[in-house]
Order: structure tokens, then sequence, then C-alpha cells
């Protein structure tokens, strides 16, 4: 049997993923420091919430609120002990929702990097770092998600550890990296390196892309990037919502719901199959979004003179594969919301 998003991808010529785990969290009172994966426990109606929201506003795939949920992350939180509980809850949660939404919403179990250096850089080994991504994947799969979502994630290492460990959960799986250093990830990969190392693995993803990074003009140039190498694998593109900014304390995205769906569309244009948000992205903003998905005809693929004009300047000169010198914007973004 084809998973859920596979089928849904047979029917549809793009899907609109969800926005923001942590700042709609935030929004509902999450403290700063505090792990959002034990409010899967602590304060599950909040998390239907935050699902119930994605779902409303017409996201066809949201992610579970699992991001931090492996046995490094949690540790910080002395919660290490907890990955299958915390897990499991996140996915049930989900599936609860999605089963009540009247039409097929795809409940992905979200899985973020674990935090630490992967060997020879730093302590954690290969094998530690499948054991992990198993032990997160085995929990969310018991809970009953469609596909696991890796985000965010920067290294080729992980990455790989990853799909070793989705194997091992004989689960379907989506892998996005974040783009927000001139153009590449933190450890150097830049859009064509990604699609290389995704076409090699003996596991490879339904659906590759970015998440996060700067903002949505630099995510569309790293798609571009990715249709440029001609793969046939579906695209993904979840970018920030704007630039954050710090408004009375507090951290602001200046996207706007029309910004967004400037974006949406464009992402569409440049190759993007699955197109939802990450920090910053609000309900108000996926709806926005949605709406734009479903009435604006598909264009041509955009320039990034259009890109920048539509969406703002970029924030580097280059993508990092030395192709290009769009505009200038000399703004930083931050890695996760």
């Amino acid at each position: 049997m084809t998973d859920a998003l596979t089928r849904l991808l047979e029917t549809r010529d793009w899907l609109m993923a969800d926005g923001a785990t942590g700042t709609n969290l935030f929004n509902m009172g999450l403290g700063a420091g505090e792990a959002p994966e034990l409010w899967n426990v602590d304060a599950p109606d909040k998390i239907r919430t935050l699902y119930s929201q994605a779902i409303e506003a017409g996201s066809d795939l949201f992610l579970t609120n699992s991001f931090g949920g492996n046995a490094a992350r949690l540790k910080l939180h002395d919660a290490q002990n907890r990955v299958a509980e915390l897990n499991r809850a996140a996915a049930e949660l989900g599936r609860e929702l999605a089963d009540k939404a009247g039409r097929p919403v795809v409940v992905a179990g979200s899985v973020g990097p674990t935090g630490e250096i992967m060997a020879p850089m730093g302590p954690l080994t290969h094998e530690a770092a499948v054991e992990m991504f198993h032990e997160q994947a085995e929990a969310l799969k018991a809970g009953g998600v469609d596909v696991l979502w890796l985000e965010t994630i920067s290294a080729p290492e992980e990455y790989k550890a990853a799909a070793e460990a989705f194997a091992l959960a004989d689960m379907p799986w989506c892998g996005t990296m974040s783009f927000d250093t001139a153009g590449r990830t933190m450890m150097g990969l830049t859009s064509a390196d990604m699609v290389q190392m995704v076409e090699k693995l003996p596991n490879p993803p339904i659906a590759y892309g970015a998440n996060c990074g700067v903002g949505a003009s630099d995510l569309l140039r790293t798609v571009l990037g990715f249709a440029a190498q001609g793969s046939e694998r579906p695209i993904i593109s979840k970018g920030n919502a704007g630039i954050p900014k710090y408004v009375d304390g507090h951290i602001h995205y200046d996207g706007t719901p029309e910004l967004m769906a400037d974006y949406a569309v464009m992402a569409r244009d440049c190759g993007a199959t699955i197109i939802g948000g990450c920090c910053g992205t609000m309900p108000e903003h996926l709806k926005k979004m949605r709406e734009a998905l479903e009435t604006r005809a598909r264009g041509p693929r955009p320039t990034l003179e259009e890109i920048a004009e539509k969406l703002g300047g970029f924030s580097s000169a280059g993508d990092g594969t030395g192709e290009d010198t769009p505009p200038k914007r000399e703004r930083r973004g931050r890695r996760r919301g």
C-alpha cells in the first residue's frame, strides 16, 4: 500500500503544509526555555488548538509538536526517558484531529536535529544518532503519523543517520535542511549538494527541500537551486514569515499575510510542490496562502530579480553556488520558531 502523502501527491500538483510551531505556542503562553513537547501531555488542548488552526486554515499536511523530541534535546529538560511518551502523544493528538477533518490531511511526525555535533567534528557517532532518531521514529509511528518529517538539519551526516533510522522504523519520510549561511547550511551544503546527497540515499525521502533559514526570498533562491538539478522528486518550501525583529521585548516576524501569499505562489512557480511556512507563520498567513494557491494561475519560473522585488532583497550576494549575485540585504534570521 502507498502512504497517505504519496496518494495525495498523485492527485494534486501542490499541497499546503502548516506554519510555525514555536511562534504559535509562544502566543499560547509557552515560556522561553520551556520544552514544547511537554505540552503534548501537560496541555493537550493547546496542541489540539495548534493542529486545528492549521487544518482550518487549509493545510493539507501538518507537523506534530515533536521537533525537539529526541533524547539529546529532551535531556536538557531532564526528560530523556520520556521520548516514547511525548512523541506518541504528539502523534495521537494529530491523528485525532486529522481523522475529524472531513478531507485527507496528512499527519507528519516532526523530527528536528539532535543539537549535537556529529563525528568526526563532535562527539555524536553515527550509530548513536541512528539509535536516537530510531527511538523517536518508532514512537511517532506508534502514535499514528502518516509520514516522518525531518527538518532544520544542517549536517549531511545527521540527515543520513535519520534516513537510516527511518528505514529501520519502516516509515516513509520527507526531509528538509536549513540554508541560513549565505545560501548554504551551517555545515556548508549548497542546494545542489543536497540534491546529490538525497538521490544517493539507500532510503530516499518522498520529498525534500528547505525550511526556516533567513527570509522568504532566500528560501526561494534555494528552491530554484533544487529545481535546477532536474530531480523528479517533489520539492518542499517552508519559509519564514519575513525577518525577525525585537518588538517590545518579543520576537516579531515582519511578513504580512499578503507577502506570504505572494511567497506561496512564487514557491509553486519556482518548482515547489509542498508549500508551507516556518517561523512566524500564523493561521492568518496560511489562510491567505491557501487562497492565493487556489485562485492565482500558475506562472513562469520567477527570476531572482522578480523574487527580490516581490518579497524583499537577499541576505547574501549569492547562494553558495557562485552563479548569481542578486540584490543584497544585510539581515539575518533565527534558526527555529
